[in-house]
């Protein structure tokens, strides 16, 4: 395993271990979650211009999914 997928591997899990925390994703109103949130939006990047490798991506949309699975659902609609 190379140094950048380690580096990648280390950052999937300490945000994977945010969510499962605190029942949501990283946030811009507080600083210190700033450096999880801008490897999310890069991630998302690399995602949507499809240059992400399989293994990357399914994970990467694993994480996506237990995020949106916090997300609140309006009771009234």
């Amino acid at each position: 395993m190379g140094a950048r997928s380690q580096q990648w591997e280390d950052n999937y899990n300490k945000v994977w271990e945010f969510v499962t925390a605190n029942h949501r994703g990283p946030s811009r109103h507080h600083i210190e979650e700033h450096r999880m949130l801008n490897w999310m939006k890069f991630n998302r990047r690399k995602l949507n211009a499809n240059v992400m490798d399989d293994a990357q991506k399914e994970r990467f949309l694993r994480l996506q999914e237990l995020i949106h699975s916090f997300h609140r659902v309006n009771q009234y609609e």
